[in-house]
């Protein structure tokens, strides 16, 4: 096992475990404990790892690393399948908005290859994504990064996003009720939501199954507000209809 791919796995048992000691990372690697000590002496250096007695714990970047990359990981084919029926929508459009969410970000991922296009968003993965595009332009409108998510907020964010227009924006959410009521957990996240929505032509929520039927800590609009709701094929089928009674559009995203 190369260097870089034996540290990765010490971070993913680390992670995995809360906790590893100097002999169970080798035994579990099959390698010396003097190779295991100078690999946790690296990761140590870069922040990923906390040294502890006789081992390692996950550091605040590293943990902040694996939860962001588990959000990815959740419903990845959902996603997927979201952001695909979500490109069709775009067709035609110049400026486009992306929240942070995980589900956004698979729109962007979607968007490579794009001309003629700019994307405005408060999400680094996302940004990260389309930079090197040269059909795309990418703008970030600034602000702080918020702790827990590499994404932007403020009043800062918040301000330069009442100066632009887009044609369409997709905006992440952690709940969607049977009112058509969309929710989000962080409650400091929502005025950048609103101010999205508000500096958009058309709106439309990105959400898969599992975040249908639910409800979290703020409300931040309703889905009879904006031009509707893109889930994927796994979700309660009563549930959509129910929000179709209700005036709502939902797109159902097939797998591809």
């Amino acid at each position: 096992m190369i260097r870089s791919s034996r540290q990765a796995r010490i971070r993913e048992l680390i992670a995995q475990r809360g906790e590893c000691s100097v002999e169970e990372l080798a035994e579990t690697l099959g390698v010396s404990t003097m190779t295991v000590r100078r690999d946790l002496q690296v990761l140590a250096a870069e922040g990923r790892v906390i040294r502890t007695y006789g081992g390692a714990r996950l550091g605040e970047r590293a943990t902040f690393e694996f939860a962001f990359l588990e959000r990815i990981s959740q419903n990845r084919e959902s996603k997927e399948a979201i952001a695909h029926a979500a490109a069709k929508l775009v067709e035609g459009c110049r400026t486009i908005m992306l929240d942070g969410s995980t589900t956004t970000l698979a729109i962007a991922r979607r968007l490579r290859g794009w001309t003629g296009l700019t994307v405005v968003t408060t999400s680094l993965p996302a940004a990260a994504e389309l930079q090197h595009e040269p059909g795309v332009d990418v703008l970030l409108p600034g602000g702080y990064v918020r702790p827990a998510s590499p994404d932007l907020t403020g009043s800062l964010t918040e301000s330069n996003l009442e100066l632009l227009r887009a044609e369409i924006a997709f905006l992440g959410a952690d709940a969607i009720d049977a009112e058509g009521k969309v929710f989000t957990n962080p409650p400091d996240n929502s005025a950048v939501l609103l101010r999205m929505a508000a500096s958009a032509d058309r709106v439309f929520v990105a959400a898969d199954h599992s975040k249908l039927g639910r409800s979290a800590l703020r409300c931040f609009g309703r889905l009879q507000e904006w031009d509707g709701l893109i889930t994927d094929s796994d979700c309660d089928r009563e549930f959509v209809q129910g929000l179709r009674e209700r005036g709502i559009r939902v797109i159902v995203a097939e797998p591809e």
